[in-house]
């Protein structure tokens, strides 16, 4: 069947007979105790773990929206509400900030060949610590991180503007500013205070006998394997056609795949069978929001890579996105410029050309008057010039029946069983605070 299947590929699709990647199998996924699954899908939804009690994990990758919220820039701590109707609450604690990136999608971290991530890259496989990582808490992040996801999740909580909330507010972020790894110590207290989250881990971790040995490693561990577990979508159409069922994808799909992994050059960054070369690209977004800014940087600005590597190389370039189950991940970029997914592959094409052209309509940004604009670099036109001087993108000449080909192939790309989740949201959570629905 397979054989077949190449021969019809050579036929029609000639530039696609040696680029179309090898389906997916388990062996390209690390393995999951379930025992820690389970726990990690209660600890991804308890607002227990943020420093006001009030946000959690799925606030901001929420399944109801592809694991993302729905907004160009996220609401986090002192917001109210979920997903796209999300705002920035009232009173003393409102939201002051919107967070500086689009919240990523979490599908198929658990696929070994995730080695780094964040937009910036600012969490990697490494060999400079001896835990095995690199990440912002440097020689603090401790042993016994079991892969990259778990790195990732110790971070969320430590951040202001999305879990810890003000330093006013309560502990978590004054322990933050003295070391990392002394607010981490505080979540892991709270978590073992209540009884029932005590007998999960033991059950869950051999090497915890009772409340006094959980630490922030198990939790960022049981987090982690909920997402490898949750959130793997690799049964998609174009799984399974990779897996020889001509008749998974529509003669308009395949013309769009042609596109995708030959003239269209699509494939150039989002490459392999998950759609991503994991490498850092600049592709012209706009500037948008406050941006994730270097703690010396006299603007605000997110130049993205640059902020790990201090390349100027580096400049403007994030890291490519995998595009499993994109249709329901929007808005989309690593600021969120675009709500609607044809306008995103339509800004690939002619980055310089829609750049100058952008509209901050085409974004879902909720209002906030007690902001500073988002669009404060605009009128900048150095730093406009410094944008499109490491652009990655080569404009190529599409036409509308080829872009809607290409659009086509993304739903393609989209595993509608998984967006359901394999656990799904649990009812209630051993901390009794209210659960995101």
């Amino acid at each position: 069947m397979r054989l077949s299947i190449l021969l019809l590929l050579v036929c029609c699709f000639p530039a696609l007979a040696s680029s179309l990647p090898e389906p997916l199998t388990d062996d390209d996924f690390h393995p999951v105790d379930t025992r820690q699954a389970e726990l990690g899908q209660l600890l991804f939804y308890d607002p227990l773990l943020s420093g006001n009690r009030n946000i959690a994990c799925a606030t901001c990758h929420h399944p109801r929206f592809g694991t993302s919220d729905g907004l160009s820039l996220g609401i986090g701590e002192g917001g109210e509400g979920v997903g796209d109707e999300r705002v920035f609450g009232a009173g003393e604690y409102r939201a002051e900030r919107r967070v500086p990136r689009n919240a990523p999608a979490l599908w198929n971290l658990g696929a070994r060949e995730f080695t780094t991530l964040f937009a910036d890259g600012r969490v990697s496989h490494s060999d400079l610590y001896d835990t095995g990582f690199d990440s912002p808490a440097e020689e603090f992040l401790p042993p016994g991180l079991t892969d990259i996801v778990a790195v990732q999740a110790m971070f969320p909580v430590t951040a202001d503007v999305e879990m810890a909330g003000d330093k006013n507010e309560n502990e978590i972020p004054g322990a933050v500013s003295r070391r990392v790894d002394y607010a981490w110590q505080l979540i892991a207290e709270r978590v073992a205070a209540i009884p029932e989250y005590a007998e999960l881990f033991s059950a869950a971790f051999d090497d915890v006998e009772n409340a006094a040995d959980i630490e922030m490693r198990h939790i960022a561990n049981a987090l982690s394997a909920f997402q490898r577990f949750e959130f793997r979508a690799d049964d998609s159409p174009f799984d399974r056609y990779l897996r020889g069922d001509d008749n998974a994808l529509t003669s308009l799909q395949k013309t769009g795949m042609s596109l995708f992994y030959g003239r269209a050059n699509c494939a150039q960054c989002h490459s392999g069978v998950l759609q991503t070369d994991h490498k850092f690209h600049n592709i012209g977004l706009p500037f948008i929001g406050p941006g994730r800014t270097r703690r010396f940087d006299f603007k605000a600005r997110d130049m993205g890579r640059i902020n790990e590597t201090d390349l100027a190389a580096d400049a403007y370039k994030f890291r490519t996105p995998s595009l499993r189950n994109v249709t329901e991940t929007g808005p989309y970029g690593h600021n969120g410029a675009y709500t609607e997914l044809a306008d995103m592959i339509r800004h690939h094409t002619d980055p310089n050309g829609f750049l100058a052209t952008y509209r901050l309509a085409l974004a879902h940004l909720p209002k906030a008057n007690h902001l500073n604009p988002d669009t404060l670099l605009w009128a900048d036109h150095q730093e406009r010039q410094r944008l499109l001087s490491t652009l990655t993108d080569v404009p190529v000449v599409l036409t509308e029946p080829e872009l809607s080909a290409i659009r086509a192939f993304m739903f393609a790309l989209t595993d509608s069983a998984s967006l359901k989740g394999r656990l799904g949201i649990p009812q209630t959570v051993p901390s009794g605070l209210p659960v995101d629905q």
